[in-house]
Order: C-alpha cells, then structure tokens, then sequence
C-alpha cells in the first residue's frame, strides 16, 4: 500500500522539500534542481494528493496560485524520511559530515519535534540544526 503513493524517488523528494525545505508552489519544486519534468512533478503532485499525503491549497494572497501541503497522513512520514536520511549518510556517499549525520541521530527526536511543529503551526522557514539547513549538513 505505501508503494502505491510513495512507490518512486519523485513522490519522495517532494515529500522531502515540503517537510524539510519548505516548498509549497509548484515553481519551488520545478526549480528545486533536482531536474525533475514538468509532467511528472504534476503527476506526482496529483498522485500524492490522490492518497491524500498532500493537500492543494489556494494561496491566501492571488486565488489563481496553489500551495501544498502535507496532511496529518503525510507528516506522520517525518520519521521514515528521517531515518532514510541518516542511513543515506551512514552509508552512502553523501557528502554529509559524519559528525552531521550523527547529530541528527543523537538528536532525532527533538528534530522531528521542530518538524511537527512547524507543520501544526504552518510555519514556512526550512529546518535548521545548529542554523544550518539540514539538506546542507
């Protein structure tokens, strides 16, 4: 069941930069440079909004502009892509320092902590360790 909704590296990137980057326009993600095509981030988009991990809002200041944003069912994967990230820096070449990857296990849970509160309380800054953005460590 979960294949079906985040079953490719697509789904989970954009999951990725709505928790973590704090992407919300379908510009953000075009110009995330993961070079993903037009016609599959609008098909992902779709697909996660299908089994309801994202929701299509319209932005509060131009009607004709649409932000996303992850559901309750889509938030409860910050675990998930957390650990996907600390085990890609365990042990894939990453770039990440060690000592990066490592505080973020030492830290998971207050990190995933910020990462709720930031969705309960729709705040749009990426996150941060140590004032640094965590795709950056």
């Amino acid at each position: 069941m979960a294949l079906d909704g985040l079953g490719d590296r697509w789904s989970l990137l954009i999951v990725r930069d709505l928790m973590i980057r704090a992407y919300r326009t379908f510009r953000e993600f075009e110009e995330s440079g993961e070079g993903i095509a037009t016609n599959i981030l609008a098909d992902r988009l779709r697909r996660l909004e299908r089994h309801g991990i994202i929701s299509a809002e319209a932005d509060a200041s131009d009607a004709r502009k649409v932000n996303y944003r992850l559901t309750e069912k889509g938030i409860d994967l910050a675990p998930v892509l957390l650990d996907l990230l600390i085990w890609s820096g365990r042990h894939e070449q990453t770039g990440t320092p060690c000592a990066a990857i490592e505080q973020m296990a030492r830290h998971r849970e207050a990190l995933l902590a910020e990462v709720r509160r930031r969705w309960r309380e729709r705040d749009p800054s990426p996150l941060q360790v140590d004032g640094r953005w965590v795709w950056q460590l």
